[in-house]
């Protein structure tokens, strides 16, 4: 099973998908293993903590201090301040994952949800593929 997803993102942070992931399930096998993969360059994948979101903000709070903008030894500059910090820390996080299907359903752990972090500040629309195999 393979289906593509588009994920509106209105800004910079970490948005939840597993809903929309779980929802792209119902035709995958019940045993498995689900791989997602994003379409970008300045967006990125992660399994993170659901229930307390100051989790997924001190993240965001981090990478920001990490890979910062206007730093003046970045060239790459045409598509604004944020892009090349963007470029940076999408190759510092994942461009995919894999998660096992077992019983039909994502074996996350009880405080994981799928995020997908935008790296940009501008509302984007990026896309997902999610591939299921038995």
């Amino acid at each position: 099973m393979i289906k593509t997803v588009e994920i509106h993102t209105p800004a910079q942070g970490l948005h939840s998908i597993t809903d929309k992931v779980r929802d792209a399930l119902l035709n995958a096998p019940a045993e498995g293993l689900c791989t997602l993969f994003i379409q970008h360059t300045s967006a990125s994948l992660l399994i993170q903590e659901n229930y307390d979101s100051s989790a997924q903000r001190d993240l965001e709070n981090w990478l920001n201090r990490l890979v910062i903008e206007k730093d003046p030894l970045y060239t790459h500059t045409l598509e604004g301040a944020d892009d090349m910090p963007a470029h940076i820390k999408a190759a510092l996080t994942a461009s995919s994952l894999s998660i096992p299907i077992i019983g039909g359903e994502l074996a996350l752990g009880t405080w994981q949800g799928i995020y997908l972090w935008e790296h940009r500040r501008a509302a984007n629309i990026r896309k997902v593929i999610i591939h299921c195999s038995p």
